[in-house]
């Protein structure tokens, strides 16, 4: 008699709106002014990323001279963010008072969405930078991974995504322990929240590591190219990488930071932060990086910008891609390679 009372007692046939008033997070049976504007705001942002997102995908499998392991890695940037749009386009229409009709179950499943998606993108963009501090470091012109192994890692990137989206449906959820759940996601445990949060900090610090030595190794390199060398060309290829790293490094910090902190302060059960003011302000930030990023890697490609054209004016595909691929990133390896040999890889 003493373990059955003890036992937990489960919520499982509860509605969403049980755990929200449980939380403290009431939903409103009617439409205010705020949620208009994020729900209008998201709307448009998931209709430019899932536009872009299918551009940049069609142009890297229309174009056969885009088929190197940088490009397969884009085209599964372009694939993450293209999910996380139809994702958020999924939650916009089932947020405000429409959650009040959610089962526990079509809850976890708006949530998983979002959780597989954006963990797609993160891991991805860490794939990104690993890539080109290899082909950077190593002076190639283009990564050596073999297709074999690129489609292992597109596939571990999404096995990672898959099982970050199933964990609190598979158990590491608050159903049974109310006094556990988290207030921006009622269902959730503050636990998980952590666990999430730090998780994806750390991916974040990684990449900040990653970045800050390519950003060293470039400024090094056209401070020697400056004392071995008058050509203007050369120092421009370096500031423009110089510039493109930082503009990646810039752009997720400016999108995933305020997320992350209200994330882990929910998680930290900080009742006086407000997090909740704050929230869907800060999804809507979170979803422009999957915006930000194809412009980042894809538009500044000339090539790239070239293909673009050709599909949105319907022109022949025997006319697409007269020229070599040249990523602007390769661009820029390339003429900084040729720079290192004429000086016996003096930056070395």
């Amino acid at each position: 008699m003493s373990s059955a009372a003890a036992a937990p007692v489960c919520y499982f046939n509860m509605s969403v709106e049980f755990f929200y008033n449980m939380s403290g997070k009431n939903i409103s049976a009617v439409w205010h002014t705020k949620d208009k504007v994020v729900v209008g705001l998201g709307l448009t942002v998931c209709v430019i990323v899932i536009l872009a997102n299918i551009l940049v995908m069609t142009a890297i499998i229309r174009n056969r001279r885009f088929h190197f392991p940088i490009y397969y890695l884009l085209g599964n940037l372009a694939a993450a963010d293209l999910f996380a749009g139809i994702a958020y386009l999924y939650l916009m229409f089932h947020t405000g008072p429409w959650t009040i009709k959610l089962s526990s179950y079509e809850w976890f499943v708006r949530q998983g969405l979002l959780d597989t998606s954006l963990t797609a993108s993160v891991v991805n963009l860490l794939a990104v930078a690993v890539e080109r501090h290899q082909t950077i470091f190593t002076m190639q012109l283009h990564s050596k991974m073999t297709n074999r192994r690129v489609v292992c890692l597109i596939l571990g990137i999404w096995l990672v995504a898959i099982i970050m989206g199933l964990i609190p449906t598979m158990g590491w959820h608050c159903l049974c322990s109310l006094e556990t759940c988290s207030t921006m996601a009622p269902l959730y445990s503050r636990s998980y929240l952590v666990f999430w949060g730090v998780l994806n900090l750390l991916t974040f610090t990684i990449m900040v590591v990653v970045y800050t030595r390519i950003f060293v190794y470039v400024r090094r390199k056209a401070c020697r190219m400056s004392q071995h060398t008058s050509q203007v060309r050369q120092k421009e290829t370096v500031m423009s990488l110089m510039k493109t790293v930082s503009m990646i490094l810039g752009a997720f910090v400016i999108c995933w930071t305020p997320g992350l902190v209200v994330l882990l302060l929910d998680g930290l059960h900080c009742e006086s932060c407000e997090v909740l003011k704050y929230e869907k302000y800060c999804l809507v930030l979170a979803e422009c990086n999957s915006l930000v990023n194809p412009i980042i890697y894809s538009f500044r490609d000339q090539d790239m910008r070239r293909t673009f054209r050709q599909i949105l004016c319907c022109l022949c595909p025997s006319r697409a891609g007269n020229k070599g691929p040249s990523v602007r990133f390769s661009t820029l390896e390339q003429e900084v390679l040729s720079e290192n040999s004429s000086h016996n890889h003096s930056a070395l």
